[in-house]
């Protein structure tokens, strides 16, 4: 059965909506036990920036927000210098509680077709090393892990590694 969401691509109006979704997914992890994202770690700012740098995409289910993830055409802090072959898939949240099952997929499906469809061929994310279930579910997807990148320092000081994870698309 394929999980049936519609997606549009986010705008200022949506800057609320967006905080709320990142933080339900922090408020999440943290009750889980996971290390990764804090609830007030992105603000309206962060998302206004991205949605004038990029692209923010939101998934809908029915009538309601589930889901929603940036997609980036470069991403020189975490990867250098790089030619245009890649995009980058960032913050791929869904709220816990609305979404269908297998949303999560469904989202990164969608960055993928976009990414294609600009005429590059790879896929690109980071993942946080000390959460391996993310990477796993990003390995599941297609994901092949390359390298950890050392001491990424995160905006509240707090030192960790990532994962470069990429998937061809040709």
């Amino acid at each position: 059965m394929t999980t049936q969401v519609t997606f549009r691509q986010a705008d200022e109006g949506d800057l609320d909506l967006l905080v709320g979704l990142f933080d339900g997914a922090a408020a999440w992890m943290v009750r889980n036990g996971i290390e990764q994202w804090r609830p007030g770690g992105k603000s309206a700012g962060h998302f206004r920036a991205r949605i004038a740098g990029g692209e923010v995409w939101l998934a809908s289910h029915g009538d309601r927000v589930v889901g929603a993830y940036e997609l980036w055409w470069e991403d020189g802090e975490v990867w250098g210098p790089q030619p245009p072959v890649a995009g980058y898939v960032h913050r791929l949240m869904t709220d816990r509680e609305a979404a269908p099952a297998g949303a999560g997929r469904v989202l990164l499906a969608h960055a993928e077709e976009r990414i294609a469809a600009s005429g590059r061929t790879l896929a690109r994310l980071d993942c946080e090393t000390r959460n391996p279930r993310l990477g796993a579910y990003y390995e599941g997807a297609g994901y092949t892990a390359l390298a950890p990148l050392l001491e990424k320092v995160g905006p509240d000081g707090r030192r960790y590694t990532v994962t470069l994870m990429e998937k061809s698309l040709a």
